[in-house]
């Protein structure tokens, strides 16, 4: 997967992202629903940066990039900051 496509998904899902909390600001507060959709987006959006993350280092170290790989959220989630 190209680094285009991945920056596309994140830009993606930060516009679906941006639309939830306008909703939510226009006075209805977030329906349950839209509070886990926002839970989906934070942690697809942790796992498009690691993957980007991981494709920078394989170029950094004369591997391929392509052979980089989503890791799944139980590892992305747990990364302290």
């Amino acid at each position: 997967m190209p680094d285009s496509t991945i920056f596309d998904r994140i830009n993606s899902l930060a516009n679906e992202e941006a639309g939830l909390w306008e909703r939510a600001a226009d006075g209805g507060g977030l329906e349950t629903a839209d509070q886990e959709r926002l839970e989906v987006i934070k942690v697809e959006l942790d796992q498009c940066y690691d993957l980007l993350h991981q494709r920078e280092a394989r170029r950094a170290a004369g591997l391929n990039p392509d052979e980089a790989h989503i890791r799944p959220p139980e590892v992305v989630e747990g990364y302290q900051q």
